[in-house]
């Protein structure tokens, strides 16, 4: 299993992942938001990314107001940075996205410690069914990712799940 939390396995992947390696150390990302114990998740660290995939960083935060102001003062200088607040399942977050190089970044933060956060346990799960499949599983996935299919959804429809996929995910036993 990989530790997800240190990025050093990005140095050993393909291509695009040791480049994400590259910029997140360089500009040093993470270290930067090292009070919100952040993790990067989504396709990219799992090798199921396609062309305009972002690196998706997720974030833990107690105090909302403070969150908001770090991340300010760290990337608004950054090429097309917005942020803003929403409610996801019913829990209030802030996404802030920028572009560093040649990357999408998105800094997603909730009041959720970061590894019980969905991100990170669909990311989880979805590494460990890509691991017990063959190699046309992974193509399979990015093929419907490729078509406008969600990484969720896409899971779904090669698993046969029913109902909610987001949360069939969770339940999923490999």
């Amino acid at each position: 299993m990989i530790n997800f939390k240190d990025l050093s396995y990005l140095q050993t992947g393909n291509t695009k992942q040791q480049a994400a390696f590259t910029v997140l150390t360089q500009y040093r990302v993470l270290e930067n938001l090292v009070a919100f114990d952040p993790i990067l998740v989504g396709t990219i660290p799992i090798n199921i990314d396609i062309e305009n995939s972002d690196l998706d960083i997720i974030c833990y935060w107690k105090n909302k107001s403070n969150f908001i102001d770090k991340v300010k003062k760290l990337f608004e200088k950054e090429d097309r940075f917005t942020i803003r607040e929403d409610l996801i399942n019913d829990q209030e977050s802030v996404i802030a996205n920028f572009f560093i190089d040649a990357f999408e970044i998105e800094i997603f933060g909730q009041n959720i410690p970061t590894e019980h956060q969905n991100g990170y346990k669909h990311m989880v799960i979805e590494h460990q069914i890509l691991s017990s499949k063959d190699e046309n599983f992974r193509l399979e996935i990015i093929k419907l990712k490729e078509s406008g299919i969600k990484t969720e959804p896409a899971f779904g429809l090669l698993l046969g799940l029913e109902g909610n996929v987001y949360k069939e995910l969770l339940k999923y036993k490999v």
